[in-house]
Order: C-alpha cells, then structure tokens, then sequence
C-alpha cells in the first residue's frame, strides 16, 4: 500500500550499514514504518517519543541488569516506537532472555550489531531517506488532490471521485449517503454489499447525532482494518465513505480519503445550495401567505398542489429567524454574502427539521429567515413519539448549537415561535406571534422565545401602539419612577421583589439584602407615593402589570427593576 512513502523496519534492513545486524525476536514485526531515528539511552524519555521510531541504544544506562532493560523495552512498546537496535559489546554482553521473550509477545522488532557501527551514520543515512519519501508523498498527494477538485465539478462529481480514490489506493471503497443509493468500488456480491451496510449504517447514524466533529477514525472488521471518514459541512452529515484493506492503512490513505471527502462535500454543498436557491424561487408564494396576501383556499391549493388536503390537515408552527451579523474590524458584510448566509442558514434548517418530522416551507427576505414547520405526525406520517413541541425543540437546540460552532457564519441569531396552527389560511396568524415573541427579546434576553410562554405579554404587546400601555405605567409607577430618578432610591425595584414574595417582609427584606427597619421605610414612602391601598387585590394585579410593561417599554431602563 504505497511502500514507496513509507521506510519499514523491513527496507532498512536492506541498507548497507544493517548487512551485518541481527534479528533476534520480533520477526512479525518487519512491516512497522519508521518516522524518524533517535539514539535513547534512558527510560525518562515520555517527551521525546512520537511513535513509529527507531531507537538505536548501546545499552550504558542498564547495561547488565535484566529487570531494568525490559522495563526500558515495555516503555518502547508502550510508546509505539517501531524497533530496538541494540549495540552488542562493551555495555551489553547479550541481551537478556526476559527482552526476547517480550519483543516476540509484542511481535516488536528488536536487533542487534554484533560489530561496532557509528550511530551518527545510521542518522545521516536514513534521514535523508524518510524525508524524502515524505516530500514524495505530498507531491502526490497534491497532484491526486488536485485531480480530486476538477473531479468534483463534473457531472457525477462524487462517483468520479470514489473512482479515483480507488485507484489510488486500491482499497474496497464504500460509499454510504444518507439519501441515495449506496456505492461500492469495486462492486461486490449483494451477500457481501448486505454486510457492509448493516455493520456501517449504525455508524452513520451516530455521526448524524453528532454532525460537528468531522474527524477520521479506524475500526476492525474481521481481517480488515477500516478508514472511515464523514462526508459533510457546516454542522451536517451527508455521507460515510469506508476504506477497507487487509494491510494497516498509511498516512496517505488517511491524508488521501480527507482530501476525496472534502471535494465531495463541496460538490454536494454546491448542488445543494442550488437546489435550495430553486426552492425558494418556487416558494416566493409562502412569503405572501404570511403575510395575508393570499387569503383564496383555491387559489393556496393550487400553489401547494396535490398534497393540499393533507397538508392542510396537519398542525404548523411558524419559526422566525432573524440574522445579525457580527462587525469585524477586518472585513464588512455585503447584502450577497448576508444572502449567502440566509441560504446556508436554510440549508441546515431545511435538513433539521426533516430529520425531526416537519416538513419546512422556508422563505428568506433580507436578515430574516421563516419557516413554516408542518408536524408529520399529525397525520400518521412518522413514528417519532416525542411531543411535538419537544421535536421543535430539538431542531432549535440544534440550530443554536450550529451557530455557537460557527458552523454557517459569525453572527447573532435570534428565533421567535408562534402558536400552533392549521390549515394554511391561518399562517399569518402564527406568523404574527412569532414576530411579537422577537420584539420581547429586550425584556428576556435569550436567542429562543416561544409566543404560548410570553403569559401576561401576549396581552401588554397589543397595548403598545398608542399611549396605552405608557399610560398605564405612568399612572400606577410614576410616583416611584419619578423618586428614583431624583433621589436615586430603589423604590421600583423594592416594589418587584416585595410583590414577587407575596407581601412577605422577611422574604423581601432577605433577598433585597437590607435590614427590615430598612425595608419599613421604604414601604412608608411607596404607600406615602402610590396610596394608602396599594397592596389590595386589583392594585396588586394592576402594578404588577405596570412592572413588566415598564419593562417591555423601555428594555434599556431595566436595571431600574432587576438587580
């Protein structure tokens, strides 16, 4: 498997300065590749080692003792150092029969110079050696790249590019997407084929579970050891590509199948996205039906087709996403990339909320991103037997996730969700709710607001056009905000926490962390400002009311209020 890149202990034995070495134990063990050569006379050497090198010793630091040279052998093994070339003579007379036995367990290589040879010219000799080759892989490696990404722009771009991964590794190549039909290079029996996809089809759905690391790893199936590599971006899993050969797989395959997956995801992405852009072009009807302009149910069928009925059937939640771009000193966001985010963005929405039982519509219009989520299970078309409002959950989690990566962009993204829903005519309706649940984003603070948890909002945000709501909270607070501002007391914020422990002035006085006296005169002044019977029922409810409108007016005063 491409020995031409890789020195063994087995080539550097063929050398001219090894004709006279030895090997005395580990004779399995030839086809292990050395990186590098070092001369290691101690056993405190954890820093030193990377694996995969030849250690060359004469022994000076054990020299007769047994117990400490396989002590110093087992620490090679453990390291995953490739050989033991071991001087016979002044500080080693034999090696001990406790290293021979362990070298062999451990199919470890370990040789001997029974005549003196210089360490510096073994160094000088194979260094050249192992750099060279490496230099050699990278050439090809960047030549097979290369050919990978004018593979990718072609029609059958992925299968193009299995193909060459093949031939370049003569390895089984097997191809798993998560839609589509599998692919194996070359062919095998439909036994065989049944086999590989039971063993790999769990793998791909963990990876699917766990899109954001990307990352290579091996496994062993039967005689065979196993690269598998996830095909995706920008927190998705679109694809598994298996390599299997009965040799252990080099440092080209796995540098080699990295490339070959990249090239792939990026012809899918690309083929993606312009499927994507076409979907948006078909659904420009969504964005009308929103927002009220499309209120005739033929004239909604037609534009739906013939899954109207159905669809029309089942419950919808509309989620509103809206996009805020995080300045940078060093670059500035145009409308065509801000657009390109919006697409990438619909993307991954698009593949969540499948993969959950909705079916989106989606529409984007400038730094706002919908989504009509249809529930498939109200109408008997899944078995996932999660809530609904659980799944939805999920796919927004799943969202935050993406973005807190930075998976599809540096920017702010803040998710507003109405109410349930159905038959499409009522759209706007849900449509409206989620972008009332994004203007409380001031008073809450967090990324994800649903409508059906606003409470008492879902009234106060209807009362803002006008003076309305701005009256209300000038004739119930006005006193305490006017006193705060002259005399920079906390009499707003004492009335919340005194009202939010039901009237207790233990419990008030606890968690505003001031002695009762304190809170006694406080209480004096706000009932000397608001009235002797502020603390009766209906003024209770109606400054409470007062509390959180202050808020929802003016989120930039609501320190006032909080502590």
């Amino acid at each position: 498997m491409h020995s031409e890149f890789i020195l063994t202990v087995n080539d550097v034995l063929k050398r001219p300065l090894f004709q006279e070495a030895r090997i005395i134990a580990g004779k399995h063990g030839l086809h292990r590749r050395i990186r590098w050569v070092h001369i290691l006379e101690t056993s405190h050497f954890d820093t030193l080692i990377h694996g995969e090198e030849m250690i060359l010793a004469t022994g000076i630091g054990f020299q007769s003792d047994g117990q400490r040279f396989a002590s110093y052998l087992q620490k090679l093994i453990d390291a995953n150092v490739s050989c033991l070339c071991l001087e016979i003579g002044q500080y080693v007379e034999s090696v001990p029969d406790e290293m021979i036995k362990l070298a062999n367990k451990h199919n470890f290589p370990l040789i001997i110079f029974l005549k003196t040879v210089r360490f510096v010219d073994i160094t000088q000799d194979l260094h050249p050696l192992i750099i060279n080759r490496h230099y050699q892989m990278l050439q090809k490696l960047e030549s097979v790249s290369r050919e990978f990404h004018r593979l990718s722009l072609t029609s059958q771009g992925a299968l193009n590019v299995l193909k060459l991964l093949h031939d370049s590794t003569k390895t089984q190549i097997v191809y798993l997407p998560t839609q589509g039909k599998p692919v194996f290079i070359p062919t095998l029996e439909p036994i065989a084929q049944n086999d590989w996809l039971t063993f790999l089809y769990g793998h791909l759905q963990k990876l699917c579970q766990h899109p954001f690391n990307l990352s290579s790893y091996r496994l062993k199936k039967e005689d065979k050891t196993m690269l598998l590599q996830p095909v995706g971006a920008m927190g998705q899993v679109w694809a598994l590509i298996a390599m299997a050969s009965k040799q252990e797989p080099s440092e080209y395959h796995d540098l080699l199948l990295d490339s070959a997956s990249l090239s792939i995801a990026q012809d899918l992405l690309r083929k993606r996205y312009m499927e994507e852009r076409k979907l948006h072009a078909e659904n420009l009807w969504v964005n009308d039906l929103l927002h009220n302009r499309l209120n005739e149910e033929e004239h909604i069928k037609t534009l739906i087709g013939p899954d109207y009925n159905k669809l029309n059937k089942m419950n919808y939640w509309v989620c509103l996403f809206e996009i805020e771009h995080i300045p940078n000193e060093k670059e500035s966001i145009s409308e065509e990339s801000l657009e390109s985010i919006g697409f990438h963005l619909s993307l991954l929405l698009r593949s969540a909320f499948e993969q959950h039982a909705f079916r989106p519509f989606i529409t984007l219009k400038n730094n706002q991103l919908v989504v009509m989520a249809l529930d498939l299970t109200s109408f008997g078309q899944s078995k996932k037997k999660l809530q609904t409002k659980e799944r939805l959950q999920q796919v927004l989690d799943y969202i935050k996730e993406a973005n807190a990566n930075q998976k599809i962009g540096h920017f702010h993204l803040r998710i507003g969700v109405g109410q349930s829903y159905r038959q499409f005519k009522n759209a706007h309706l849900s449509y409206q709710e989620a972008t009332q649940a994004l203007l409380l984003y001031p008073y809450y603070q967090k990324p994800l607001i649903f409508y059906d948890e606003l409470g008492v909002f879902q009234l106060l945000i209807h009362l803002q056009e006008g003076n309305i709501l701005e009256s209300f909270v000038h004739r119930y607070l006005g006193p305490l905000i006017e006193e705060d501002r002259l005399k920079g007391s906390d009499l707003l914020y004492t009335l919340k926490v005194y009202l939010e422990n039901n009237g207790s002035k233990k419990l008030a006085a606890e968690k505003l962390y001031i002695v009762r006296q304190s809170l006694y005169y406080r209480l004096e002044k706000i009932k000397e400002l608001l009235g002797q019977d502020f603390m009766s029922p209906e003024n209770q409810l109606a400054l409470q009311l007062a509390l959180r409108a202050y808020k929802l007016l003016y989120p930039d005063k609501s320190g006032d209020i909080t502590t």
